[in-house]
């Protein structure tokens, strides 16, 4: 069975946030006929019927404010009585309130509702298994903020304790990817054991954002096109992808100990990066030329998904809309890429 999200223990909370106002309005009520009584039977004035009320609900054990007689005695004992009642009521509902709020969990779902409805430029994440852990701690070591969707009660535990935003529930839902700030994110991720479900869960991001940059995960070759005509920019087999790398490293393992290298953010002073040229950017009419100088290469132009020139020459230039694969030291690719 999959768990309430955060929104819908919100919506919980606010059963029991309507009872203490219950209590309130109660208090005020009581009140209202105890002055009520004291000015009727008593024939005080309403200042002094108030007053009277007052001290005689919150049992703070003042003297009268004129003498009783029989009907204001038992009035006030009446009176007494229901103070003491809502007293002992408020203490129990609002202790019952803070427990249950600490126990259930309701506070920190909130608190992560918060951050994630914060949250912008993220990637979703479906699924924290063995494969959505390592995707995470890449994203999270590239300095991207992930936003965690799990049905899995000890999957939500582990990605919370990894420092990720964990939103509870179906992926495959629209709801569950809205509470994850699909329409903000920058990409998502479909990476669930199930192929059938990462179908679903692209289908669903795709229809809510369209411009949305999806990697799925697909566990039978047979998966790939369905993943790709349900909307995916990207495929990838696990099983795939370590078959050919295992081939690699016994062929060249230099090589591509040193690509791993250059991608790891970090671990060398060189690196390969992906540049978008965006309209107006610093980059939208560079040339190939005028990064050489600052030592940043350019090994490929990607125009859309398909196109792409290899080694383009020096006289290049950058169009809005295209992508640029440079190599070069890490300092100058984020220079570079902070560049307005």
């Amino acid at each position: 069975m999959t768990e309430p999200s955060a929104a819908a223990w919100t919506g919980a909370a606010r059963v029991t946030v309507r009872h203490v106002r219950s209590l309130l309005l109660v208090a005020i009520g009581t009140i209202v006929v105890g002055t009520a009584g004291f000015a009727l039977l008593e024939h005080w004035t309403v200042e002094d019927a108030l007053y009277q009320t007052v001290t005689t609900l919150t049992t703070v054990g003042f003297r009268e404010v004129h003498e009783l007689d029989s009907a204001g005695r038992a009035w006030a004992m009446l009176m007494a009585v229901a103070g003491v009642a809502i007293i002992f009521g408020s203490i129990g509902i609002i202790s019952e309130y803070v427990v249950d709020e600490v126990a259930s969990g309701r506070r920190e779902a909130r608190n992560m509702a918060r951050s994630v409805e914060g949250t912008r430029d993220h990637v979703i994440l479906c699924g924290y298994g063995r494969v959505g852990a390592a995707v995470a701690r890449e994203l999270n070591h590239a300095g991207h903020p992930v936003v965690v969707i799990d049905t899995d009660e000890g999957s939500r535990a582990r990605a919370a304790a990894d420092g990720h935003l964990v939103v509870p529930g179906d992926a495959t839902t629209d709801a569950i990817l809205e509470e994850a700030g699909v329409t903000r994110a920058r990409g998502l991720i479909a990476c669930v054991d199930s192929d059938s479900e990462n179908v679903f869960i692209v289908l669903s991001a795709r229809q809510l954002n369209p411009n949305l940059f999806i990697v799925a995960r697909s566990n039978a070759v047979e998966s790939d096109a369905k993943l790709q005509r349900a909307g995916a920019n990207r495929v990838v087999s696990p099983y795939g992808t370590a078959g050919r790398r295992i081939a690699e490293l016994a062929v060249r393992p230099r090589v591509i100990d040193f690509i791993d290298a250059a991608l790891s953010h970090g671990e060398i002073s060189f690196s390969i990066e992906e540049l978008p040229v965006a309209a107006g950017s610093w980059l939208e009419g560079r040339t190939v030329g005028e990064l050489r100088h600052r030592g940043v290469f350019t090994l490929a132009v990607f125009q859309g998904d398909e196109r792409h020139e290899v080694h383009p020459p020096d006289e290049r230039s950058f169009v809005s809309g295209e992508s640029i694969v440079v190599t070069g030291p890490s300092g100058e690719l984020r220079a570079v890429s902070a560049q307005p």
